[in-house]
C-alpha cells in the first residue's frame, strides 16, 4: 500500500504573507496540482540517534508554465497516535500546516528553473537531531517543492509527498514476534500427458515456467532473497514436482511439441532452493495448494471430493522430503486471502492440518481490543487459527516497479510493525504475516528491503518461524469465533470453483478407477493422472474460470483417449455350416504397456439356436493384437447376433460392444442320406480288395498276379487311405496378429469347424 498515489499534490496558491494561515491553508488545498513531488528512496529507513536522514526522489512539472526560484524542502508532523492513524495519513492529500509540520529551516536543495512537462531528481538531507524527535513514535515526514509560477509572483508551495518515519532511540523491553510467510507457489504448468516412451516423458503446458526459474524471474528473486531473511518457506510441492521434471527431457504441449530446453535453468533453481532451506522452516501445502473454500462451499457435497485432500497431504511431504532433503511441516491450511467460516475449517482440518492461516480482516478484533493481540487463537476441536495481520500482510500489493510506491510500502510497514509495540509496551505479541500468494520479483524486493530493515535495526521486532508462532500463547481477550458462511466475502465466493467442476473432477476420477484394473503397470497412468486431478482444484484458477475449465477437459479428453486404445476389432459377418465351429475375436491394445486380468464374453440374441461358448481371461501385450477362438455349437439354422464385450476384473463393462451376425446352415437329411450311401460303397469296394487279396495270397509265387488285379487293387489302396472322418482342424492363429479387416465380404466370414 503507498502513501501517496503519484498523482500530483499541488498545494495552491498561499494568499499574501498578511492573510491568515487558515485562509492560506484553505486556498493551498483548493489550487490546482502543478508539480508531482515523488519520494523513491529514504536512506535510513529506521535511522537511530546520529544518523542523517536522505530522502531522494524525483520532480515533475505537471504544469503548463516554467517554475522559477523553487526550493525543496522536508517537513514534520506530529507522531502519529496509532495503527488506524497511519492508514489515515496514508490516504491524506492535501497540505495542512498543522498536520505536516513548517519546513524544516536550513535544510532546503535550490531548483533554480524547471520547465513545463520537465522532470528532475532531488536529493535531501537532515540530520537527525535537526528533525527534532521526541518521544519514540511514528512521525510523518513531508517533502514539498515551493516556488514562483507564472501565474503567481508569490512564493507558494507546488506540489508535497508523504513518507513515514519510525523513531525508537532504544531497544523495546519486550520486542513483537514477528513471523513473515515466504510463499513458493506458481500456477499449474504440467499436463497430464506422457510419451509413449520408457522415461514417460512429461508434456508441459507451456515453457512459461523457464522464466520465473531463469535469474532475474519470480521464482529465482524468492529463491536467493528468501535465503538470508528471516522467514518461513511455504511451497506448493508440486511446483518443486514440475520443476524436477523440467531437469529432465520433457515436451511443451502445442501443434509441434517442441522438446524443452530449459533442465539448466530448472537445476540451477532446484539447487539454489536446496541451500536455501537448509537454515529455515519449511512448510508444505497440499499438493497443487487446493482450493479449501471452493471445496467447503461446493465440493463437499459431491462424493469422493474431499478424499484427495489426504492423498494430496501425503504427496506433500513426500515430494518435498525427496527433492529439498528436509522434513516439512504439513500441518498448515491457508484458505484463499484467509478468508475463514466454519465449514472451511471443517475441510481444512479434515486432512490434518490443525492450523488454519486466516487474517485479521476475516477474524475481526474490531472494538474489541485497543492492540494488536497475538496470532494464534484456539477455535475448538484441537484447532488453531493462526490470524495473520491484514494490513501487514497486504502491505505489498499492487505495482512495485515504481520506486516510489515501493518506498512507501516499506515506510508505513515499518511504522505499522512498531506501533504493534508502542501500542502496548508491556504485552509481548506474536504476529504473523502472510502476504500474496504469488509475489512479483519487484514485490518480493520491497518485501526483503523492509525485513532487512527490521532485522538490521532490531529494536521493536525479532524473528520466529511459522511453527513457534502456532504455539504462542493465546491473547485470552481476543476474539475466537469463526465467522458464519454468510460473512465470506462475495467477491471471493464468485472466483470459486463451481460444483459442475467438482462433478467432473468425479467423473475423471471414476473413469481412472476403471481403467486401473486392467494394466499391468497401472502407476504408468495412475500417477500423472492423479497429479493432474490435484491440479484440478488448485487455489491457482481463481479468477480464470476458462483455464480450469480447459485443463479439466484436456485431462478428461486424454484419459478418454487412453482407455479406447484397447477395443475390439469389429468383425464382419460369420457364417457356419455345421453343427460345432470356433468363431475368432481380435483384441486390439495400442497401448505402450500390456493388459491384463481382463475377461471377454460373447453373448447370443438367439441361444437356443446358438451356443457360443464359455467367456475367457484375456491378456494383450502392449502394442499388439491378438485373437481369441469361441468353440460354439448350432442347433438350427438361421441368424443369430452376437455380442462381444470386455470386462475388468470387477466385472465393469470395458470399453464399447461389438455385434456381428452369424449365419447358421445346418447340414439337412438328404445330403446325409448321399453322404451314408458314399460311406457304404466304399465299405463295399474295401471288402472287395479285401477278398481278392485274400485269393491272391493262396496262388504259387510262380503264377504271376493277374496284372488287372494288381493296378485295381494299387488305385483302390489309395482310395482307402481317404475315410468318411471329418477334416483335421486348421492350427491357431499365431498369438498377435494385425487388425482384422472391418469390410464384410460379400458372403460373409467362414469360421473354423
Amino acid at each position: 500500500m503507498t502513501l501517496v498515489t503519484g498523482a500530483p499534490l499541488l498545494v495552491g496558491l498561499l494568499q499574501a504573507p498578511h492573510a491568515p494561515a487558515a485562509q492560506a491553508a484553505q486556498a493551498a488545498q483548493a489550487g490546482s496540482h502543478a508539480v508531482d513531488v515523488s519520494i523513491d528512496a529514504m536512506s535510513p529507513s529506521a535511522p537511530g540517534k546520529g544518523d542523517t536522514v536522505t530522502v531522494s526522489g524525483t520532480l515533475t512539472n505537471d504544469s503548463s508554465s516554467t517554475i522559477t526560484d523553487a526550493h525543496v524542502g522536508m517537513h514534520r508532523g506530529d507522531a502519529l497516535g496509532n495503527r488506524s492513524s497511519i492508514e489515515a495519513a496514508s490516504r491524506r492529500t492535501g497540505y495542512l500546516p498543522s498536520v505536516d509540520g513548517e519546513e524544516i529551516k536550513g535544510h532546503t536543495e535550490k531548483i533554480a528553473k524547471l520547465e513545463a512537462g520537465a522532470s528532475r531528481p532531488f536529493s535531501l538531507s537532515v540530520p537527525v537531531k535537526d528533525l527534532d524527535l521526541n518521544d519514540d513514535g511514528v512521525y510523518q515526514i513531508g517533502v514539498s517543492l515551493s516556488g514562483h509560477s507564472q501565474s503567481s509572483p508569490y512564493d507558494q508551495l507546488l506540489g508535497i509527498d508523504r513518507t513515514f518515519l519510525p523513531w525508537q532511540s532504544a531497544d523495546a523491553d519486550k520486542k513483537t514476534q514477528l513471523t513473515y510467510m515466504w510463499p513458493l507457489i506458481s500456477s499449474t504448468h504440467l499436463t497430464a500427458e506422457t510419451d509413449a516412451d520408457t522415461q514417460q516423458t512429461p508434456v508441459f503446458r507451456n515453457d512459461d515456467l523457464a522464466a520465473e526459474l531463469a535469474p532475474g524471474g519470480r521464482l529465482q528473486q524468492m529463491v536467493a532473497l528468501g535465503k538470508s531473511l528471516p522467514v518461513t518457506f511455504v511451497i506448493d510441492p508440486d511446483l518443486l514436482a514440475t520443476v524436477d521434471a523440467m531437469t529432465k527431457s520433457y515436451r511443451v504441449n502445442g501443434p509441434d511439441g517442441p522438446m524443452g530446453k530449459n533442465q539448466a535453468v530448472a537445476k540451477q533453481w532446484l539447487h539454489q532452493l536446496e541451500e536455501a532451506v537448509k537454515s529455515h522452516q519449511v512448510v508444505a501445502l497440499p499438493f497443487a495448494d487446493p482450493d479449501l473454500a471452493s471445496l467447503a462451499h461446493h465440493g463437499k457435497g459431491v462424493p469422493s471430493a474431499l478424499s484427495h485432500l489426504g492423498p494430496a497431504t501425503d504427496l506433500a511431504d513426500k515430494t518435498v522430503d525427496t527433492i529439498l532433503g528436509v522434513k516439512p511441516r504439513t500441518d498448515f491450511a491457508w484458505p484463499v486471502d484467509g478468508a475463514l467460516d466454519r465449514s472451511i475449517v471443517d475441510v481444512a482440518t479434515s486432512a490434518g492440518a490443525h492450523n488454519v492461516i486466516t487474517r485479521s480482516d476475516s477474524l475481526r478484533d474490531a472494538g474489541r481490543l485497543s492492540y494488536t493481540p497475538t496470532a494464534a487463537r484456539p477455535i475448538g476441536g484441537g484447532n488453531t487459527a493462526i490470524v495473520a495481520d491484514a494490513q501487514l500482510s497486504r502491505a505489498f500489493e499492487g505495482d512495485m516497479s515504481k520506486a516510489a510506491n515501493a518506498t512507501h510500502a516499506v515506510q508505513e510497514f515499518l511504522a505499522q510493525t512498531q506501533m504493534i509495540g508502542l501500542q502496548d509496551p508491556e504485552r509481548q505479541r506474536s504476529v504473523v504475516v502472510a502476504p500474496q500468494r504469488m509475489p512479483s520479483a519487484s514485490q518480493a524486493h520491497a518485501m526483503a528491503t523492509a525485513l532487512r530493515e527490521l532485522d538490521e535495526s532490531g529494536r521493536w521486532t525479532q524473528a520466529q518461524n511459522l511453527g513457534a508462532a502456532a504455539k504462542a500463547k493465546p491473547d485470552p481477550a481476543a476474539t475466537r469465533q469463526v465467522p458464519s458462511s454468510a460473512s465470506y466475502p462475495s467477491s471471493l465466493r464468485r472466483q470459486e470453483l463451481p460444483t459442475d467442476a467438482f462433478r467432473q473432477i468425479q467423473g475423471t476420477q471414476s473413469a481412472l478407477e476403471d481403467f486401473q484394473p486392467i494394466l499391468a503397470q497401472p502407476e504408468r497412468v495412475v500417477t500423472p493422472f492423479g497429479n493432474a486431478i490435484m491440479r484440478e482444484m488448485s487455489t491457482q484458477w481463481r479468477g480464470d474460470r476458462s483455464g480450469a475449465a480447459g485443463f479439466r477437459h484436456s485431462v478428461r479428453n486424454y484419459l478418454d483417449g487412453l482407455t479406447t486404445k484397447v477395443h475390439l476389432i469389429q468383425k464382419s459377418g460369420a457364417t457356419l455350416s455345421g453343427r460345432s465351429a470356433t468363431i475368432p475375436v481380435t483384441v486390439q491394445n495400442n497401448l505402450f504397456q500390456g493388459v491384463k486380468d481382463m475377461t471377454l464374453r460373447l453373448t447370443s440374441s438367439q441361444p437356443n439356436r446358438l451356443d457360443v461358448g464359455k467367456s475367457q481371461q484375456i491378456s494383450v501385450d502392449g502394442g499388439h493384437s491378438q485373437s481369441f477362438k469361441f468353440d460354439t455349437t448350432a442347433n438350427a439354422n438361421g441368424r443369430a447376433w452376437v455380442t462381444a464385450q470386455l470386462y475388468t476384473s470387477d466385472g465393469k463393462p470395458y470399453g464399447e460392444p461389438m455385434t456381428f451376425q452369424v449365419n447358421v446352415t445346418e447340414i439337412t437329411a438328404t445330403v446325409m442320406l448321399v453322404i451314408a450311401g458314399g460311406v457304404l460303397l466304399l465299405v463295399l469296394a474295401g471288402v472287395r480288395i479285401y477278398l481278392q487279396r485274400k485269393r491272391a495270397g493262396s496262388r504259387p509265387e510262380e503264377d504271376g498276379p493277374d496284372d488287372g488285379s494288381e493296378g485295381t487293387a494299387g488305385t483302390d489302396g489309395n482310395d482307402g487311405g481317404t475315410d468318411g472322418d471329418e477334416p483335421e482342424q486348421p492350427s491357431d492363429p499365431a498369438p498377435d496378429t494385425g487388425s482384422e479387416k472391418s469390410e464384410p465380404s460379400g458372403s460373409g466370414e467362414k469360421v473354423d469347424r
